[in-house]
């Protein structure tokens, strides 16, 4: 199992207007927004901002993958790790995801970004 890069980093806001315009002011590009999260990219980086109504997930980082079966086997070879794990998760966005804990309690994603569609969270 070995990722491809580090995709994002999940933040929690207030107000996520607020802080999509914040970013974008700091050169940040939009790329995607909804009433509860948005998601901002500077190139290839990206930042997601969730607001407290957000249910997914809270602040964590997660790992880009473009091959949903390479993201469905890390699942697997994590679960038999006994790694602290949620279920798979499909997107609204066509992205799809788990997430997970590492020893310390700090959650990472796993996302499947297939080609031209912008990542959630």
């Amino acid at each position: 199992m070995q990722v491809k890069r580090l995709g994002h980093v999940a933040i929690c806001v207030k107000d996520v207007d607020r802080a999509a315009a914040f970013y974008q002011g700091l050169g940040m590009e939009l790329a995607w927004k909804d009433g509860d999260w948005a998601y901002l990219k500077a190139g290839s980086d990206g930042l997601a901002l969730l607001s407290p109504q957000y249910e997914q997930a809270g602040a964590h980082f997660g790992f880009i993958l473009d091959d949903r079966a390479e993201m469905e086997a890390a699942y697997r070879e994590l679960l038999g790790q006994n790694v602290h794990l949620t279920e798979i998760h499909e997107h609204r966005d066509g992205t799809a995801s788990f997430y997970g804990r590492d020893p310390d309690g700090n959650w990472f994603e796993y996302l499947y970004e297939p080609p031209k569609v912008s990542p959630t969270v």
